[in-house]
């Protein structure tokens, strides 16, 4: 129990490091100056964070995944990656081509960095987290106190979560799976929160998104990304 008290803390942490960083690394990496410190750091990002998601799918180690659920995870975790790697990249070349607006390949790098890959990670994103909820609940452990190391994990997943949607642009999509899995959560588990840990930081970290994105959608009258209204 301590031991999955503790993995859902760091994840929290890593997840926000590795998503929020990158924007604020722009300097150029030194060895290859055509690519910035950012890029560089966020190849380590699905190195990082997928055998975290792996551990807390795994739970405590002895529950063993089914057939199914083991499919799942490989599959949301490879669109995870695709859409991360992708970004990447394409987000690294769109430094490039900036001044060529209007060209094909202005126009195709910028579908790969701002569309599909956002797209493609985010659905990893909250399909993972989804499929670790759903193993947490077959699966619930002894009861736990709510810690106050648990809420600042909630804090940092559910802000990140809300930023990397908002500055992503997938608020169609982001905001209405948090929606469905925040319904669904508190539906079948609210009796049994104290035993499900895992349930308990991402349902609690998506109500906390929910209501940011409500709060931004009033007091901007919609969902412009934070670069657009000069945040970022």
């Amino acid at each position: 129990m301590k031991r999955l008290f503790l993995l859902v803390v760091f994840f929290a942490i890593a997840f926000a490091i590795f998503v929020l960083g990158p924007p604020f690394l722009k300097q150029s990496f030194g060895p290859y100056p055509l690519i910035r410190i950012a890029d560089v750091f966020d190849l380590l990002t699905p190195i990082i964070l997928i055998p975290l998601y792996w551990l807390l799918f795994r739970l405590d180690g002895k529950t063993v995944p089914s057939l199914t659920e083991n499919l799942l995870f490989l599959i949301f975790a490879a669109c995870w990656v695709l859409g991360q790697g992708m970004h990447l990249s394409a987000n690294s070349i769109g430094h490039i081509v900036e001044g060529m607006e209007g060209t094909d390949v202005y126009k195709v790098t910028g579908f790969y960095d701002e569309t599909l890959s956002h797209y493609f990670w985010h659905f990893g994103v909250i399909s993972l987290s989804g499929l670790l909820m759903y193993r947490q609940w077959k699966n619930p452990v002894s009861k736990m106190s709510i810690h106050w190391a648990l809420i600042l994990a909630v804090i940092f997943y559910g802000f990140t979560f809300f930023a990397m949607v908002i500055e992503g642009g997938t608020v169609p999509m982001g905001l209405s799976l948090a929606i469905i899995i925040v319904l669904l959560g508190w539906l079948l588990a609210r009796k049994r929160l104290t035993e499900q840990p895992v349930l308990f930081f991402f349902l609690v970290a998506y109500s906390l998104a929910i209501i940011l994105f409500a709060i931004w959608g009033i007091w901007q009258g919609g969902f412009p990304e934070f670069s657009e209204v000069g945040i970022i």
